[in-house]
Order: C-alpha cells, then sequence, then structure tokens
C-alpha cells in the first residue's frame, strides 16, 4: 500500500506513547452543529466491506480483482447515472497489469465539486507477516482497501436518497498497492490509478479539494494530521476536523501523524488540493491479518458522518 516516509516530525514520539491511551472509538461529544445531516449507516457500511473482502485478494490481474471491479461498478451504477471505467495497462514486475479505475458523479449540473476517492485494490505481498511463508501471499485488504471503498460506496447510496447541494465525485483507484520498496526506490509502482486519473483528467476538471480515505476501519481508530496533507492542503484538514469536533467524532486527533506516500500525492501535485484519512497505527499492515474481525462499523460510522455532516452542512453554507 502506502509507505511513509523516513523524516517524522518529533511530535510522532508523542503520538507513539499516546496510542496506547487511545479513546474508545465510539466515544462522542454531544453534537453542536445546528443544522442535522443525514446519518450515516456503518452497518450498511460494513456489509460493503465484507462483500468486497469476500472476493478475496483484488490484487491486480488476479480473479478477485476481476469480480471486485464488476461488483463495485455495479454497485455504483444503483446509485449514479454517471459511472465510467478508466482501464490502463502498466508494465509491472514480469507481468502486465491491467487496472480500472471507476469514477462516479453526483449532482453533475453543478459547477462547484469536491472529490472522494479511495484504492480497490490490495497488496500482492504480506511482507510484513510475522510468518516468514505468508510474505508472498496476497493480503485480503480489510482495512488496507476494502475500508475506504465501504464509506464511500455506503455515501454514494446516501446522495441518491439525498441528494447534496454540492457536487460530489467519487473516484476508486486501482494499483494503489501493488509496488515493492525493495525492487523500487522510486517508488514509480505505488499509487498508479491515481497518478493516472491525474495525467489524463480534463483541465476544466478542477473540485475545490479531494479527500482521500484509507484504512479508516481499524476498531481502535485514531486519525492524526497527516503531514503531506498539512503541506499542500492545510485548509482542507481544518475544514474537516472543526466539522468532525462540531458533531462530536473524537476518531480525528489534532495532532501530526506520519507522512504517507499515497494516493494525494498525484492530485495535490495536478493542482487539487486533497488530504489523506488514514490510521496508519495498525498493527496487521501488510500482513495476512488484515481482516474485518479488525475492523468495526462503528470506525466507518465516525467517518462517514464526518464526511455527511461536511457535505450536507458545511458545504452548503
Amino acid at each position: 500500500m502506502k509507505i511513509h516516509s523516513l523524516v517524522l516530525l518529533c511530535a510522532l514520539l508523542c503520538l507513539s506513547c499516546d496510542q496506547r491511551n487511545r479513546q474508545p472509538e465510539t466515544e462522542q461529544q454531544p453534537h453542536t452543529m445546528k443544522k442535522q445531516h443525514p446519518k450515516f449507516d456503518g452497518k450498511k457500511a460494513f456489509e460493503y466491506l465484507t462483500a468486497q473482502t469476500n472476493f478475496g485478494p483484488r490484487n491486480p490481474n488476479s480473479v478477485g480483482h476481476r469480480k471486485c471491479l464488476e461488483f463495485l461498478t455495479d454497485e455504483l451504477k444503483k446509485y449514479s447515472e454517471n459511472v465510467t471505467q478508466q482501464s490502463f495497462t502498466v508494465q509491472g514486475y514480469n507481468e502486465t497489469l491491467k487496472l480500472t479505475n471507476v469514477f462516479a458523479s453526483f449532482r453533475p449540473d453543478l459547477q462547484r465539486r469536491i472529490l472522494l476517492l479511495a484504492h480497490w485494490d490490495t497488496r500482492p505481498r504480506a511482507e510484513e507477516d510475522p510468518n516468514p511463508e505468508n510474505r508472498n501471499k496476497p493480503i485480503i485488504g480489510a482495512n488496507d482497501g476494502a475500508s475506504g471503498v465501504a464509506v464511500l460506496l455506503e455515501l454514494a447510496r446516501m446522495f441518491k436518497e439525498n441528494s447534496p447541494s454540492v457536487g460530489v465525485d467519487i473516484l476508486l483507484t486501482d494499483g494503489e498497492d501493488y509496488g515493492d520498496s525493495k525492487k523500487d526506490r522510486n517508488n514509480s509502482l505505488y499509487s498508479l490509478g491515481a497518478k493516472h486519473f491525474a495525467k489524463m483528467k480534463s483541465p476544466q476538471y478542477t473540485p475545490q479539494f479531494g479527500i482521500l480515505l484509507d484504512m479508516v476501519g481499524d476498531k481502535d481508530l485514531q486519525i492524526p494530521l497527516e503531514q503531506h496533507s498539512m503541506q499542500y492542503a492545510p485548509q482542507v484538514l481544518d475544514l474537516v476536523w472543526k466539522t468532525a469536533e462540531e458533531i462530536g467524532v473524537t476518531n480525528f486527533v489534532n495532532i501530526p501523524g506520519e507522512a504517507v506516500i499515497d494516493d494525494h500525492l498525484p492530485l495535490n501535485e495536478a493542482g487539487i488540493p486533497t488530504i489523506d484519512l488514514i490510521d496508519f497505527q495498525y498493527p496487521y499492515w501488510h500482513t495476512q491479518q488484515d481482516t474485518p474481525d479488525k475492523c468495526s462499523p462503528q470506525s466507518l460510522e465516525a467517518v462517514g458522518n464526518v464526511l455527511s455532516a461536511l457535505i450536507y452542512t458545511r458545504l452548503e453554507q
């Protein structure tokens, strides 16, 4: 998946210690936002998470990858008449990767737009697994892959039932998690779908900002301020964190986290200020243990409710 940079703020030491004393995922403060937003259904989002993992690993060129692509495309078509696939190929490690981004638009008539994205592929190797025999096996990717997509699919259902007053685009990227850092020191085989989308997008496509969801299903969810997001899109971070505070979601913590190489970087380079919502303190990252039992509907619901409040209240002001 994504990899974190070697240079971290000294505040990470405090963050690492603080992980041991995390607040429960469901702890909420009283709502202060005056206007009510549609409530996000964490249970339905979790069903979307398990629907993906039921296909098995979704690494490029696998059977699970092909079947999941059909599922995601068909599901988005239930909620939007504007769903397209963006297929492309990339030369991988002794193989040609057949990759596909999926793009869905809601309220395409509106010029004012935001972009929500998540990667739907999973990693072809579990190099962090404690068992050496598992390290060349593909992962199931419940948190690292399925969680962000699950939130976006449930939001798509919400947009169908409650039309937003701002245009929203959902992008499911492929090939984010393919690269091997031991073979690819320039990270050229990471974020393949995001790079392709940024390269091929129309100059007229200029959403106000983007929000990337990655590893947002952890039972012990706490999302810090990702450092590249702080550099490229601090105003978007501020908007999201203030929204979380207003509706009493405590999973968004106001301290610096890692600097993560992820799908938001190509979009920032293409002129779309984009942040990364990611909890990188996940012990099952890139292992065979990244399974649905390590995730929770409550965590998905916390993230989904923040995005719902952002879209239906803050952006309507």
